[in-house]
């Protein structure tokens, strides 16, 4: 199947994609919120510059939409048909950093979580989730 779009257009169409600032980002900082917790938004001081960072807790939180960082069985993390090698090395060279960004905040005492844009389809399960996680952080 060939682009529907001119190679013009298509370039215009993604770069509107943001890589800050988005919906299910601003969604699971809403919900944070909600529950009482404060954060930092993109430390530049930080690996990898994370979503969100939540330093009483000294844990970060990226969102990370399933198609840009291949959420390992998910229906949104697949692989376009056209310039196939293209997308395998863009995305897995995502993945690689991912892995090397979380490595590192460790390495400094962070913990590290990750949130994945599907997960934001049922927000009481996701809330749950990260009251756990951040529980544990605090014992």
């Amino acid at each position: 199947m060939t682009d529907v779009f001119t190679k013009a257009k298509r370039s215009e169409v993604m770069s509107l994609i943001k890589g800050r600032d988005t919906q299910p980002e601003r969604a699971v900082r809403s919900m944070l919120h909600r529950m009482g917790y404060r954060f930092r938004l993109h430390r530049s001081d930080l690996p990898g510059k994370p979503d969100l960072a939540l330093s009483r807790y000294r844990t970060v939180i990226f969102v990370h939409g399933c198609f840009w960082h291949r959420h390992q069985g998910c229906r949104f993390a697949y692989t376009p048909k056209t310039r196939r090698d293209f997308w395998v090395t863009k995305l897995e060279s995502n993945v690689t950093r991912d892995l090397f960004v979380k490595k590192e905040l460790r390495k400094l005492g962070w913990h590290v979580l990750t949130v994945w844009e599907c997960e934001l389809r049922n927000t009481d399960r996701l809330e749950r989730r990260l009251a756990v996680a951040l529980k544990k952080v605090v014992q």
